[in-house]
C-alpha cells in the first residue's frame, strides 16, 4: 500500500510518500510544496491544491494521512492550518483515498515511543526506518513521512 503523509502548512507543505508492504516501508518521494507570502490566500490555497492533485495522480496512493491540529499559539497561523486542511481533506474524499489522521503526539509515540520526543529524533527515527542515506530536509517533509510512518505503523 502507498501512503501519502501530509505536513500542512499554507507557506511550506510537507508531503512523504512510503510503500508499505507487510512490515516493511521504503520512501518513494518526499518534499515540500512552497507559496509566496506575497500572494492572496485563495491563491495560496489553489496553488497547493493543484500541487498535491499533481502529486496524488503521479503516486496513485491508498491512503492519506494528516497531522490533526489541536492548538496553536498564534490565532492566524491555526486558521491557516485549519484552510490548507479544508483544501487537503476534501481533496483526498474526492480522489477516493482513505484518511487517518494522527496527532504531534501519536507521531512521536509511534517513531520514538516518547510523546515528547524533540524534531531531530524523530527526523532520525525517519531516516532509520526507511534506511536513507540522510535525514530528509527541510523538515517538513521529514514530518510528513513521520506523519505517514506512524498512521499505518
Amino acid at each position: 500500500m502507498i501512503i501519502l503523509g501530509i505536513d500542512p502548512g499554507i507557506a511550506r507543505l510537507g508531503y512523504g510518500i512510503i510503500l508499505k508492504n507487510n512490515s516493511r516501508i521504503s520512501c518513494l518521494d518526499y518534499g515540500c510544496l512552497e507559496t509566496a507570502k506575497t500572494l492572496a490566500q485563495s491563491e495560496r490555497l489553489m496553488i497547493l491544491h493543484d500541487s498535491l492533485s499533481k502529486i496524488i495522480q503521479k503516486q496513485n496512493p491508498n491512503f492519506l494521512a494528516i497531522e490533526r491540529l489541536f492548538f496553536a499559539k498564534n490565532a492566524k497561523t491555526a486558521l491557516n492550518i485549519a484552510e490548507i486542511r479544508g483544501v487537503i481533506l476534501l481533496l483526498a474524499q474526492k480522489m477516493n483515498l482513505k484518511i487517518k489522521e494522527v496527532t504531534p503526539i501519536q507521531v512521536k509515540q509511534s517513531l520514538t515511543s516518547y510523546g515528547r520526543a524533540d524534531k531531530k529524533q524523530v527526523s532520525l527515527m525517519v531516516q532509520k526506518l526507511l534506511n536513507l542515506k540522510k535525514i530528509p530536509k527541510p523538515d517538513d517533509a521529514a514530518d510528513a513521512l513521520a506523519i505517514a510512518i506512524a498512521a499505518w505503523a
